[in-house]
């Protein structure tokens, strides 16, 4: 199964996430989304972090999540290339997250991310998939 696609938007980019579960889709999200700031080919797994959102609900729940990543990519500089997904019910989500700081003889910025945004944004819990789209 495909993991995610990117899907084009105006001014802005964004991706199409796939999943066996929900759960599986948030997760393929973040890898999507960190696919498109970085080659994730060259990124180690040599730091995790666990992360915990909570949101009234699915929608404002990947908007938070993928927000989240952004702010530690952004404050952090940490580029994560897995996330596996440990509580998921629809409101709230844990995940343990494995990467490593960006280095910058190493990882090469594509674009930067600003934000993830509410504009077309979709949860689909019957496919399994999540739509988003990030301001650039």
């Amino acid at each position: 199964m495909r993991r995610y696609r990117l899907i084009e938007h105006t001014a802005d980019t964004g991706l199409v996430a796939y999943g066996k579960s929900l759960a599986e889709a948030y997760a393929n999200a973040a890898y999507g989304m960190f696919s498109i700031i970085a080659d994730l080919r060259r990124v180690s797994e040599v730091e995790s972090r666990t992360i915990e959102v909570n949101e009234r609900d699915k929608e404002s729940l990947l908007f938070a999540w993928l927000n989240h990543l952004i702010y530690l990519f952004d404050v952090e500089s940490l580029l994560f290339k897995r996330c596996d997904v440990t509580l998921f019910d629809g409101k709230s989500l844990v995940a343990t997250c494995y990467g490593e700081k960006c280095d910058p003889s190493r990882h090469h910025i594509r674009i930067g991310i600003k934000s993830a945004t509410y504009h077309m944004l979709t949860v689909d819990p019957e496919k399994n998939l999540v739509k988003v789209i990030f301001d650039v």
